[in-house]
């Protein structure tokens, strides 16, 4: 059940953001500045037009988990944690499951905040989406179920492939897209690659903390 209320929770706080009337004063105050993390400090005007954060801003990390930019980018996260969650929760343990999808996350997040520092760009961009923390589960799940068979579309067709080949896929295509970063393009369309690799990293390494040496020799 903490996979569907992780679903739920994400909704009602993107459901919140829409009605707030300025949406932009809601991102600027709790989505995660890669400058304030790394200073410590609340950082208000610049090109972005940043607001002040109510909040300490390292707790920005948590906050921007769960805020979404658009209902498509919103559709799309909460499309994948529904596919993918329940498995690993049912593996884990609900307790486990929740803990394993917040250090993602927050893993997910600092290694979009250290590239960006590295690379000296996007540092007062402001990011949100839990991208990172579901590209932990989707690392997580190819640990654990690697043979098990995901719907895709190609071309048109529905067709059922092993979790190794559909995510696999999917890495490839976040390791290609991030080499925008190294040609002066950024964050490629608003789209923070570092966290969606950091985070898919940090689920094939942790989830073997998260589950039991049976579990991981059953799959």
């Amino acid at each position: 059940y903490v996979n569907y209320i992780l679903i739920a929770a994400n909704i009602l706080v993107f459901i919140l953001f829409q009605s707030m009337g300025s949406n932009q004063a809601f991102v600027m105050s709790f989505s995660t500045v890669p400058q304030e993390i790394i200073t410590g400090s609340d950082i208000v005007g610049g090109p972005a037009g940043l607001l002040p954060t109510p909040i300490p801003v390292l707790g920005t990390i948590f906050t921007a988990m769960f805020m979404h930019g658009s209902i498509a980018h919103i559709a799309g996260n909460m499309l994948y944690l529904w596919i993918f969650g329940d498995n690993l929760e049912n593996r884990m343990g609900h307790a486990k499951y929740l803990a394993f999808y917040l250090i993602c996350g927050i893993l997910a997040t600092l290694a979009h905040v250290y590239a960006s520092q590295a690379l000296g760009r996007d540092m007062l961009i402001p990011s949100l989406g839990a991208s990172g923390a579901i590209s932990g589960v989707l690392g997580g799940y190819l640990i654990l179920f690697p043979r098990n068979k995901v719907r895709v579309i190609a071309l048109n067709i529905i067709i059922n492939v092993p979790a190794i080949v559909s995510l696999g896929i999917w890495i490839v295509m976040q390791l290609v897209s991030s080499m925008s970063m190294f040609g002066g393009e950024g964050s490629q369309g608003g789209v923070a690659y570092a966290a969606h690799i950091g985070g898919f990293i940090a689920g094939m390494i942790l989830v073997k903390f998260f589950t039991t040496a049976a579990a991981l020799e059953t799959r």
